[in-house]
């Protein structure tokens, strides 16, 4: 959205959620604006997610947003949405902290072996 950011976050490992938007707002300010008075406004709207279903509305809220706004026809034609990942997997502008992008990254940095395929228990018979 052009002039605010949706944001669908779980409870950081270390320190506190508003310690983890701290350090996101004031990383993107000073790259956006530098030295001057304001970028973000003082407080953020949060909502806490309990469940799957709550999970599921929050998420189709935020992928039809620019749809609403009339910024973009369907969902995935929005280049900043994390819909298409959602939908097909495919990488986009948009990272998603899943199972498989979280290996994926770990391979790349070497913490990861690479996958080992284990051949099917059929074939240990002889």
């Amino acid at each position: 959205m052009p002039e605010h950011v949706h944001l669908l976050l779980s409870e950081p490992e270390k320190d506190t959620l508003a310690e983890a938007l701290k350090s996101l707002k004031q990383g993107v300010s000073r790259r956006l604006i530098g030295d001057a008075d304001h970028f973000w406004q003082k407080r953020y709207y949060d909502f806490n997610i309990r469940n799957y279903p709550q999970f599921v509305e929050k998420l189709r809220y935020i992928h039809r947003n620019p749809v609403k706004a009339g910024l973009c026809e369907r969902p995935e034609d929005w280049g900043w949405s994390s819909f298409r990942h959602y939908a097909t997997g495919c990488e986009g502008r948009v990272e998603i902290e899943l199972e498989w992008t979280a290996r994926k990254r770990e391979r790349a940095v070497g913490r990861l072996c690479a996958g080992v395929e284990l051949p099917h228990s059929s074939q240990n018979q002889a």
